[in-house]
């Protein structure tokens, strides 16, 4: 079962689903108090979960996996419930979390097998790097992907040797707290406590003491709030890492396939209502075929379907939108189609809240005539609205781009591969797709992390296990002198030495009369 702890007087949390507005649970808050029992304990299952070896955790965490496959329809419901998205966008987290599961029980020994290094001046030492988990890593995480971003979030640092405790965000708990318990049914199958992984719940406050006792902390979540996070860790020097806002750019060049980048847009821009933090929230689309790409992503955004079907049904058919999460964002949504559409933009479909359903749905949202004085084209919206900017050309395209303080996810779409690529290093993100969108957070092998104020520290491949451990470099001399060249006693001729030394190693003048010498 997942942590609880007593504290008195309790307070108590309702979660209500934003797809019908119904009480669905309720969580008990966590005290500051409560959150250093839950690290102290947490403390202590550390060194029997830091003891075994990555076979033994991979054990564990592949049984797990197990679990999450064969609960598979509970946990969709309750995501869907809990979160408002679409079935099968439920499934994707599902999948994810299987997926790094999988990857770091296969990967992780290799990631952090002990390194040898040659040292290039002292040649007579034995170098190795070694990687040892931190501790304790909290993370803090938000509503938009409430498996994905904490469970999974959970395993690289669970594989790497750490105890974790999650602090989810208040409007979706439910679905961590099941998760947690399932991982601890698979802690119990090998003997193991189950406060290696520990749910904590509560505001803000809980989350700020538990960067005052944890080893590093993981936040997903707003620029102020990441900023917020990092400051409070400064003041223990912990280690932080931050995945923050962004305002992804989508370029469109003439050459493009319209019919493809039509789909990517309007599922980039959309999916998960548009809660995402790589969705594609914003469009720069070459004058040439501005008007057919428009065309073509209005006509799909009026063939989706809006609202509700969390439970499993014979029928074929299926939503393509669910409800937003957070009540707030409906707000910024609005605020940001309001300011954009009294600087002189056009609706062209969509732009108010879906009225013939009862939770929270907006309409998925098309606009012209937009740029950069707008809010909608500059903060971020994080909501299923899709700003789309004629432009002339390539150069014009990539300036606008650019023209951000985020850099976390991009796209270029043009039927020259090669010079997609080369346009893609040139646009200031942590992943810049061709002719795709999104898909670089699926690539679990590769790095992903934002640029600006979209954050700092990677997740995915060798550094999404790295970050959660501090580097152990052990030096060892090799040959056993009695003493060493620069070792008392100081003398003249050592000196002499030691200058000689320096002077025929690091001499660019000497450096090449010894190759000219030898014919080099």
């Amino acid at each position: 079962m997942a942590q609880r702890v007593s504290i008195e007087p309790q307070q108590l949390i309702e979660v209500h689903s934003p797809a019908t507005l119904e009480k669905i649970g309720e969580v008990a808050v966590t005290t500051p108090d409560g959150v250093s029992v839950v690290v102290g304990r947490a403390r202590e299952a550390f060194r029997v979960w830091s003891s075994l070896d990555f076979k033994k955790r991979a054990e564990v965490l592949l049984a797990a996996r197990d679990n999450f496959v064969t609960h598979r329809e509970e946990l969709i419901e309750l995501i869907c419930a809990e979160n408002g998205k679409p079935r099968l966008e439920a499934i994707v987290e599902i999948t994810y979390v299987c997926d790094v599961i999988t990857f770091y029980a296969r990967r992780a020994r290799r990631f952090l097998k002990p390194q040898r290094i040659t040292p290039h001046l002292l040649r007579n030492k034995k170098v190795t790097v070694h990687y040892q988990p931190r501790g304790v890593v909290g993370m803090i995480t938000p509503w938009n992907f409430p498996l994905i971003l904490t469970i999974g979030e959970a395993i690289p640092a669970l594989m790497a040797g750490n105890a974790v405790v999650i602090k989810p965000s208040e409007w979706t708990p439910l679905i961590a707290i099941r998760g947690a318990e399932l991982l601890h049914a698979a802690f119990n199958s090998h003997g193991l406590p189950v406060e290696i992984l520990q749910i904590i719940n509560g505001y803000g406050e809980t989350g700020g003491a538990l960067v005052d006792v944890a080893e590093m902390i993981a936040f997903t979540g707003s620029v102020r709030t990441g900023k917020v996070v990092a400051e409070r860790a400064a003041r223990r020097l912990i280690p932080v890492s931050l995945e923050l806002g962004g305002k992804d750019p989508m370029i469109v060049l003439r050459d493009a396939d319209l019919e493809r980048a039509a789909n990517a847009a309007v599922w980039g821009g959309f999916t998960n209502s548009g809660q995402v933090c790589i969705s594609v929230e914003r469009v720069y689309v070459e004058d040439a075929v501005a008007d057919e790409f428009t065309r073509r992503v209005v006509e799909k955004t009026n063939a989706l379907r809006q609202g509700y079907d969390a439970v499993e049904t014979n029928t074929e058919r299926r939503i393509d939108l669910g409800a937003m999460t957070f009540p707030k964002q409906v707000e910024v949504v609005e605020d940001h189609i309001a300011d954009a559409k009294a600087r002189g933009a056009q609706i062209l479909t969509g732009g108010r809240r879906n009225q013939n359903l009862p939770g929270r749905y907006f309409e998925p949202t098309v606009l012209a005539n937009v740029d950069h004085s707008m809010k909608i084209m500059t903060e971020e919206t994080f909501g299923p609205v899709l700003p789309i900017m004629r432009v002339r050309d390539e150069r014009e395209a990539l300036r606008l781009a650019n023209d951000s303080r985020y850099g976390l996810n991009a796209s270029v779409f043009t039927r020259d591969k090669a010079r997609g690529e080369r346009i893609a290093e040139k646009v200031e993100a942590g992943i810049t797709c061709v002719n795709d969108v999104i898909a670089g957070f699926g690539v679990t092998d590769a790095p992903s992390g934002g640029l600006k104020e979209s954050g700092i520290g990677k997740r995915h491949g060798a550094e999404g296990i790295r970050r959660f451990c501090h580097q152990q470099v052990i030096v060892t001399d090799r040959f056993g002198m009695k003493s060493e060249i620069f070792w008392y006693p100081y003398s003249a001729k050592t000196e002499r030495l030691l200058s000689r030394m320096l002077a025929v190693m690091f001499s660019s003048r000497i450096g090449a009369k010894l190759k000219s010498l030898l014919g080099k």
